[in-house]
């Protein structure tokens, strides 16, 4: 005999059952259920008049599993996994508290659906972590962001209207090849018709993204991330050479490629060439290397290295007279 609960708690433990085990059979689910087979089936047609689509197998095998459709069904989160999600999205998006935006927005729909207990601790880690901006973020628009995913994904040649780091506004017709995250900004890596050769374009620097009928081939065996890498270590203003006092298998993997390409010179040093746009942001990571260098090449660089090692000399002996 079945129980007194409702039909409709019945139909969502149903719907969770789905969601856990998909291509369950009619004969499980109402085991789990407690209830007839028929029984089972009647709140699977719950589910499906409310939209959520349930698709079902014939034959010995099949059994019922959650389809696509516009409506996504409800999500349970354990306390740790909701806390987890609320932190890393103020992680990423410090105006999550904007309920206008549409990151505070979906924020505030998870956090509502929550169980009361876990809602409250939420809601907490929120108002404490939200009210600290992240200044040097560059959030791209989600809208543009999604069209040239499309586009990447379909292969679309794109037509881009794009504002440079000096202000200058521009259109360029690109091949998308993809989009790269890196350190927190957002890049589109195509090839540039416009320029005749391969670019980087900052997504949060683009102002409208325009599909176009052409399509393209993308490159055989492209790794983005490290292409991406490549492209942002050369075409910089200031130049780069410098000899580092290790053997090349010793510090290979310490040199990230935005600083530009590393090559050994004989068993006990390498050289490090490249260009930057910052060459104190440069001389910082050079600083960095647990072995010795010199600057052989870049004036720009070898005055920052210059400046930067005074001012650490400087700290050293204030800190050792005090």
């Amino acid at each position: 005999m079945e129980s007194d609960t409702s039909p409709t708690a019945r139909a969502l433990l149903a719907l969770e059952l789905l969601q856990s085990f998909p291509g369950i059979t009619a004969a499980r689910l109402a085991d789990r259920l407690g209830v007839s087979e028929r029984a089972a089936r009647r709140y699977v047609g719950i589910l499906r008049e409310a939209n959520i689509p349930v698709d079902s197998d014939r034959g010995p095998y099949g059994g019922y599993r959650l389809g696509r459709g516009l409506r996504l069904p409800p999500l349970t989160f354990s306390a740790t996994e909701a806390l987890c999600l609320v932190m890393a999205v103020l992680d990423g998006h410090h105006d999550a508290n904007d309920t206008t935006g549409p990151v505070g927005s979906a924020l505030g729909k998870i956090v509502r659906a929550l169980p009361e207990p876990v809602a409250a601790q939420a809601e907490a880690v929120r108002r404490a972590a939200a009210p600290v901006p992240d200044r040097a973020a560059a959030r791209p628009d989600p809208g543009a962001t999604a069209e040239l995913v499309r586009a990447c994904s379909e292969h679309r040649r794109v037509l881009l209207a794009y504002r440079s780091e000096a202000g200058a506004q521009y259109d360029t017709e690109v091949d998308p090849w993809a989009v790269v995250v890196r350190h927190g900004r957002w890049y589109l890596l195509c090839w540039s018709h416009t320029s005749d050769g391969r670019r980087a374009y900052r997504i949060d620097r683009i102002r409208t993204v325009e599909l176009l009928a052409e399509v393209f081939d993308p490159p055989v065996g492209l790794d983005p991330v490290a292409v991406l890498e490549e492209h942002l270590a050369v075409g910089w203003e200031y130049t780069a050479e410098v000899i580092v006092d290790a053997p090349y298998g010793t510090v290979a993997h310490l040199v990230p490629s935005s600083l530009g390409r590393l090559e050994p010179v004989d068993a006990t040093t390498c050289r490090l060439t490249g260009t930057t746009s910052n060459p104190r942001w440069y001389a910082e990571q050079l600083a960095a290397l647990p072995a010795p260098f010199r600057v052989t090449g870049g004036e720009e660089l070898r005055h920052c290295v210059r400046e930067l090692g005074q001012r650490l000399l400087t700290a050293a002996e204030r800190a050792a007279h005090a």
